[in-house]
């Protein structure tokens, strides 16, 4: 087969004829370019060339294409991991990012957000409702009474700081006064980033969920090669269902925040 390499080097080995050509000839015209080349040579030129387009064309199909859905033997996963713990860990994370979205992503601050606040004192995790009494002294302003565990106003002052709210508590002795942020743009902004924020957070426990089951599954010896990669697959594809589904409850919350129509 001719390639356009040994095309052009055939061209001009030709060409390099063709003044002497002429002169025995007695003629003073010269041949085309198209003329010189041998109709072999350029069908054989322009077949080279459609079958690297062709070849092209391929990769970038090949490129594009989705990866093969995985199929789940729920059979073979019991065999093997505890496959319904695996999935409730998984559900669980998802849960939890939907539930801290309704207490500290709302755009109107509210007292039953700040109710289960979670506050955390020593290590250990308490709800503000617990530490405090919580009332609404008008529409705008929520009071935080903190006389039973004043020790703990600065705690509580951190997670209000960190809750995602755009809180600005003001302390009285041992109340805080809360006012409730008017809906800017950049507080809509703020509550977006945060809500991302507790996607990752969430998205991460659940690969930690993934990756500690194949660790685990790694240790079997008394499976085969085969259905141990075979499970370790079909892990990662459960994980990737309820990352999934996260990111699509992250993205109606966004829009929510933002107020996108």
């Amino acid at each position: 087969m001719f390639t356009r390499q040994s095309a052009l080097l055939i061209q001009n080995i030709i060409r390099s004829q063709v003044p002497a050509l002429n002169k025995a000839a007695g003629r003073s015209t010269t041949l085309a370019s198209s003329s010189v080349w041998p109709i072999s040579l350029q069908k054989a030129s322009i077949a080279t060339t459609e079958c690297c387009y062709a070849k092209n064309k391929d990769k970038k199909k090949e490129k594009g294409k989705k990866a093969a859905k995985v199929e789940i033997n729920e059979t073979l996963l019991r065999d093997i991991i505890n496959y319904d713990a695996v999935n409730a860990q998984m559900q669980k994370a998802v849960q939890q990012m939907k539930d801290d979205f309704i207490k500290h992503l709302s755009l109107r601050s509210t007292t039953g957000a700040i109710d289960t606040l979670r506050v955390t004192v020593d290590g250990t995790e308490h709800e503000l409702q617990e530490l405090a009494q919580i009332s609404r002294k008008n529409p705008k302003t929520i009071v935080v009474n903190m006389i039973a565990f004043p020790q703990t106003i600065p705690d509580v002052l951190k997670a209000l700081e960190k809750s995602g709210m755009n809180l600005n508590p003001q302390q009285d002795g041992t109340t805080l006064f809360i006012p409730i942020p008017k809906v800017t743009k950049e507080h809509r902004e703020n509550l977006s980033k945060n809500a991302k924020n507790l996607f990752i957070k969430y998205r991460d426990s659940i690969k930690d969920i993934q990756n500690n089951c194949i660790k685990k599954v790694k240790k079997q010896t008394e499976f085969s090669k085969d259905d141990v990669f075979s499970v370790q697959t079909q892990i990662t594809a459960i994980a990737d269902k309820y990352i999934a589904e996260a990111e699509k409850i992250l993205q109606a919350k966004q829009k929510e925040l933002l107020g996108d129509s």
